[in-house]
């Protein structure tokens, strides 16, 4: 996949969904994989013709795991290369979570607070909508854990209106897979930093993950009819 490849596919998933407006503040959560690389780069790309005006800045929530400086570094001087606005946001989650509540299924928790701390943050600078890294494969997976996990078909839509604090939640990589990004990032020699979350690599995700993977040996097709199942679920929800 090529920047302009990467630019088609954002653009029509916006268009199909109305992710942006004219003067929208639009706030990326910035983590140092590479889907939030590919997401800054497209939509930093992406505003410099967008019949819509928008402004762009790029937010990474803290943790408060040690020695983070460097990595923090990295990921500003990326974001000064492409002229978006760069804030961290310093937190005591990994000391919660893994320390005082010692959570045997940390990720919903660590979610939960790094989203409000995210949000938080993106209403204190003055943004009203926030773009998350999720691509085509995350939205799959997510289908599948609540199917397997919570007995219903859910996945979170490529529009999210939070009614409490006035946010929109846009997620424009909805058309892209991740080999795609990956090969992207490589491409772009995108400087990706390690998660350095204990639990990564460990999660439901990553079984949801592996599972659809043993699946296309069987079912050759699954993510195309897992996407377009979720395509028509959205489609009846709007």
């Amino acid at each position: 996949m090529d920047t302009q490849k990467l630019l088609s596919y954002m653009r029509q998933c916006i268009k199909k969904y109305i992710m942006i407006q004219n003067h929208d503040y639009i706030a990326v959560g910035l983590s140092g994989g590479k889907d939030s690389y590919t997401l800054l780069k497209g939509l930093a790309e992406l505003k410099k013709f967008y019949p819509e005006n928008y402004n762009l800045c790029a937010i990474y929530v803290d943790l408060g795991i040690q020695n983070q400086t460097e990595n923090i570094n990295t990921m500003k001087n990326y974001c000064d290369l492409l002229n978006v606005p760069f804030y961290v946001v310093n937190t005591d989650i990994f000391s919660i979570v893994f320390k005082e509540r010692k959570e045997k299924n940390p990720c919903a928790l660590c979610a939960k607070m790094r989203k409000g701390a995210l949000n938080q943050k993106a209403l204190e600078i003055g943004c009203n909508k926030i773009a998350y890294a999720h691509h085509k494969d995350d939205f799959i997976e997510t289908s599948l854990m609540s199917l397997f996990y919570e007995g219903h078909y859910y996945c979170f839509p490529p529009v999210t209106k939070l009614d409490k604090t006035g946010l929109t939640l846009i997620r424009p990589m909805f058309y892209i897979s991740e080999r795609e990004i990956q090969g992207y990032a490589t491409k772009n020699s995108f400087p990706i930093l390690k998660n350095p979350c204990p639990a990564d690599g460990k999660t439901k995700r990553e079984t949801v993950k592996h599972y659809i993977k043993e699946s296309e040996q069987k079912f050759p097709n699954i993510r195309k009819n897992l996407t377009t199942a979720l395509t028509h679920y959205y489609e009846k929800e709007i």
